[in-house]
């Protein structure tokens, strides 16, 4: 079947022309939904994956398809509320899917993501009002393969996106004014929040040491 029986869960309708819709893994155990969707229907576009030339109309179209096939399966298996524990900084990048690299974000984790993981003032006073409300970990990561890195390591496109690579090459002194706040260094120095830095590997989503 789709669950293993040990998984102590009932299948009630098993097709074999449905897709899996949505699983989700939590820390307090594990919560799986399987919802049953047409083959091929729950994909971005299949054409596309083949090639076809989509319109930014046509895009916007299945964003908005995607959106209510998400949205009914929220509506038939409401979230149980959970405040966050973990704040996460990845980059943009659409190879880092945070759900696969961490398990279930959507209760346990404030996301943060920018390009190149950099960190604006706004990011940074999210940062601290996030361990006020409860946060006990701020994860930093960067990760291999990274756009913004290598614009900010060619010269041509240093010219085009000179703000981009300013903000690349300032990342580790923003980071230092991050550790620097009164309330976080604080917090730091009682033991009361941990701040590690890890690089993720593009490849594989492994979290490795920097």
């Amino acid at each position: 079947g789709l669950i293993p029986e040990a998984f102590g869960a009932e299948v009630f309708d098993e097709r074999a022309d449905c897709d899996v819709h949505l699983a989700a893994l939590g820390f307090d155990g594990f919560e799986v939904v399987l919802v049953g969707v047409p083959a091929g229907q729950g994909d971005f576009d299949e054409a596309h994956a083949h090639g076809a030339v989509m319109t930014p109309e046509e895009v916007w179209a299945e964003v908005l398809r995607q959106n209510r096939l998400a949205a009914s399966v929220r509506k038939a298996f409401p979230r149980t509320p959970h405040h966050p524990l973990v704040a996460l900084v990845v980059c943009m990048d659409a190879r880092l899917d945070t759900n696969e690299i961490l398990g279930d974000t959507r209760r346990y984790y404030y996301v943060i993501r920018t390009a190149g993981s950099v960190l604006e003032d706004k990011e940074a006073e999210m940062l601290e009002l996030a361990v006020q409300n409860g946060v006990k970990v701020i994860l930093l990561t960067t990760h291999s393969d990274c756009a913004a890195e290598r614009t900010a390591a060619d010269p041509q496109l240093q010219e085009r996106y000179p703000t981009l690579v300013r903000a690349v090459h300032e990342r580790g002194m923003r980071l230092r004014a991050l550790l620097a706040r009164p309330f976080l260094a604080d917090r730091i120095q009682k033991g009361e929040l941990l701040v590690k830095q890890m690089d993720i590997d593009t490849s594989t989503e492994e979290l490795v040491p920097k």
